[in-house]
């Protein structure tokens, strides 16, 4: 069980890697000219939701890592 929950921290934390990057390319590929409607940037809108994706998968990293540390407590 203990496998298993450290392979998809691993996951996890993967994944807020990626979203991290995600978010530093489209912060890097800032175009000014390019606003919608409303005035806001596509490359600030990409960075805003890359931001929510690593905060998202930053909890359920955190979550398991909760987890795993009870499951082995209790083996303990």
């Amino acid at each position: 069980m203990s496998y298993f929950l450290i392979l998809l921290i691993v996951l996890a934390a993967g994944a807020v890697v990626f979203a991290l990057v995600r978010g530093l390319i489209a912060f890097a590929n800032m175009r000014p000219d390019d606003v919608d409607a409303e005035g806001v940037t596509a490359s600030h809108k990409k960075q805003n939701e890359m931001m929510f994706a690593r905060v998202k998968y930053q909890a359920i990293a955190v979550v398991l890592v909760v987890i795993l540390l009870a499951v082995a407590g209790s083996n303990s």
